[in-house]
């Protein structure tokens, strides 16, 4: 009888301290020029009850030694969701190698009434953050953050920042951003064109290693997954591409032979999402599964205590269709 009633006593505790499983808002990028916005993005928007798109409204990048915005935001309907739109803009680390002083805070300017211009022509002028997108490095560490700065002052807005691996892992050399909020990019873990084996899209090995410390992170960070594909195309050359979008589904016929998981030849002239490739060149197909997403989850709750929103990159029905609602959740 007593050892009944300790078994009891013991199945109570185990399972009463049982936590349920964390969830998270989940929310979305948009990065395409050319806005479509269709019924499947509605659809998924609406039903994991999201709230916020991060739109990219332009990339600047250098051109003759200068700052250039580039890639414009075109044909956004702002009805079409009913969503807090954040403008976001990418810029490539290069443009804040040796920016002066004046020069930041003339680019920080001119980006925030481009930022107006493209958001009240999309019809969401009323915005209250600015996310930039930079893989800033040590050596333009203290140019990108003044900028940062800058951007704060002229714009009055929250600023968050984009967040990659490398910066959590030697945050000591490239530093803390001074900003609100970051969005800790969990993807891109190696070079698509150099690794091999790995998913350079996400390594969750890899990905365990650099986050080692992301408890210690000092600023409130969300987190951003991805729920793209592409393949990786290797010609006779050696020489290898990008073609975007590429899932198992449009390597499942005659023109390719599967390799192993993952590797595919190309068995006859053809085309790949409108790519035009040979006969004996080589593809590595590189996709999220919902199991590495889970997986992902489970290791990111288990290392960020504080609540943290997931956004998925990016709004896109060519990936959504791949997985469930609850596959996102």
């Amino acid at each position: 009888m007593k050892r009944f009633v300790f078994l009891l006593i013991f199945q109570m505790i185990f399972f009463g301290c049982k936590s349920e499983p964390r969830t998270h808002p989940i929310q979305f990028y948009h990065w395409k020029s050319n806005a479509e916005i269709g019924q499947t993005e509605i659809d998924y928007f609406k039903k994991l009850n999201s709230n916020k798109l991060y739109i990219r409204l332009f990339d600047v990048v250098q051109k003759d030694g200068r700052p250039e915005p580039t890639a414009f935001l075109q044909n956004f309907d702002s009805k079409k969701l009913n969503a807090k739109y954040i403008p976001t803009v990418y810029f490539i680390n290069e443009v804040f190698y040796k920016l002066s002083a004046a020069e930041n805070q003339k680019l920080a300017e001119n980006v925030f009434e481009l930022i107006q211009k493209i958001s009240k022509n999309s019809g969401f002028e009323n915005f209250d953050e600015i996310q930039i997108d930079c893989d800033w490095t040590e050596s333009t560490r203290d140019s990108y953050f003044q900028f940062l700065k800058e951007l704060k002052e002229i714009s009055q807005k929250r600023i968050g920042s984009t967040l990659r691996l490398h910066q959590v892992k030697f945050r000591n050399k490239t530093g803390i951003p001074p900003v609100d909020k970051v969005y800790l990019m969990c993807y891109a873990t190696s070079s698509p064109i150099e690794e091999i084996e790995k998913n350079s899209i996400l390594d969750l090995s890899l990905l365990k290693d650099y986050l080692k410390d992301i408890d210690k992170y000092p600023i409130k960070t969300d987190v951003a997954l991805p729920i793209y594909s592409w393949a990786i195309v290797t010609n006779h050359l050696g020489k290898k591409k990008l073609i975007n979008g590429v899932s198992e589904a449009d390597l499942n016929n005659e023109n390719y032979k599967k390799l192993k998981d993952g590797f595919y030849r190309i068995e006859a002239d053809t085309f790949l999402r409108g790519i035009y490739l040979n006969k004996g060149f080589e593809i590595k197909l590189e996709t999220i599964p919902a199991e590495l997403l889970k997986q992902t989850g489970e290791f990111l709750d288990s290392k960020i205590k504080s609540d943290y929103e997931i956004v998925y990159y990016h709004l896109d029905q060519m990936f959504l269709k791949r997985y469930t609602i609850d596959d996102l959740k």
